[in-house]
């Protein structure tokens, strides 16, 4: 590896102590690579008054580097709404974005890759909720937060993947239906009595893990605790030592310190938590979101610099979204 130059040697000086915290996760030669970017995010939060919230699934030099919050989707934009910032930079991926800008509408909310979408608020529009609303007249329709702000506009009530089965029994209703994601429908299907009339959305991560992949995990790794996403399939979840959310499996490692665990979900997860938990072994599959992965630390510094890409939601759009967000707040 050549020699950093004085600027770079200056910038790892800087950013030795967030290192000390990665550095079973990220190799030197890399920490090298971002050590200026992370030196330079850090003045221009201050120059702009900016905030940075970083998913979960971000990778560990953002999530440790230069996130001010972090956390799920819905955690993000939550802190947000609470903390005094002139602009909040999205490091996660457009629907995120859009609830924090939703929450925050006097906010500047920018956008580092607007390429960051999402195939499971993709799999569906704001004219098939209209038209599931003609199909099955009188249900209510609850969407999960990976959705698009005009979704979220058509809909009852919003819900997490931690909160779902709360949310739908909430209701007081024998049937609903749930959008986007068949998965995480089936799964609270299962919890509850409530009908639950799925759309068959999927996420491109999470449908990946099958059951025998959990059990090749097991035999490899004996006394193995495995836990899984709700969006992962039923028969997955099913073989789970324990299922939740990011920020509930994030509480369930804290709590439990497992010696080897195994996260099914997106991977960059584990090894944020690997550098939280360096007395738990993580197995990591190579589970990776590719629209998560368009953020990266340039990308944030160009955001900072030039204030792109704003996120713009209509108000009338919002006004609708948000009655959906609001509405599952008051009840979780």
């Amino acid at each position: 590896m050549a020699p950093a130059t004085s600027g770079t040697q200056t910038a790892l000086e800087a950013t030795a102590s967030l290192y000390a915290k990665v550095k079973d996760v990220i190799p030197p030669a890399e920490w090298t690579l971002f050590a200026d970017d992370i030196v330079a995010i850090q003045r221009l939060k201050k120059e702009r008054k900016a905030l940075i919230l970083a998913h979960n699934y971000q990778t560990p030099e953002i999530f440790h580097g230069v996130a001010d919050i972090t956390g799920d989707s819905l955690a993000l934009a939550r802190e947000a709404e609470r903390a005094q910032a002139d602009v909040i930079v999205m490091a996660g991926v457009r629907f995120m974005a859009e609830t924090a800008k939703i929450l925050n509408p006097t906010r500047t909310v920018l956008m580092p890759d607007l390429r960051a979408g999402c195939s499971l608020a993709d799999s569906i529009t704001a004219e098939d909720v209209r038209t599931l609303r003609a199909q099955h007249p009188g249900v209510p329709i609850v969407a999960y937060v990976n959705t698009s702000a005009e979704v979220k506009a058509e809909v009852d009530i919003c819900c997490t993947s931690g909160n779902a089965q709360k949310i739908v029994e909430s209701l007081g209703v024998p049937s609903v239906i749930m959008v986007p994601d068949k998965y995480l429908a089936r799964n609270v299907a299962a919890q509850t009595s409530v009908t639950v009339i799925p759309w068959e959305g999927a996420c491109e991560v999470h449908e990946r893990f099958t059951p025998d992949d959990v059990a090749t995990w097991r035999e490899s790794y004996p006394g193995l605790s495995v836990l899984a996403h709700p969006e992962c399939p039923p028969e997955v979840v099913a073989l789970a030592d324990y299922a939740g959310s990011t920020a509930q499996m994030s509480a369930w490692i804290a709590a439990h310190r497992p010696a080897r665990t195994l996260l099914l979900t997106e991977c960059s997860m584990s090894a944020n938590l690997a550098a939280d938990y360096p007395d738990v072994a993580f197995v990591r599959p190579c589970a990776l979101c590719p629209h998560m992965k368009r953020i990266t630390l340039k990308g944030i510094r160009k955001a900072l610099e030039t204030l792109t890409h704003p996120v713009t939601v209509p108000d009338a759009i919002a006004a609708r979204a948000r009655h959906a967000i609001e509405r599952m707040l008051a009840v979780a």
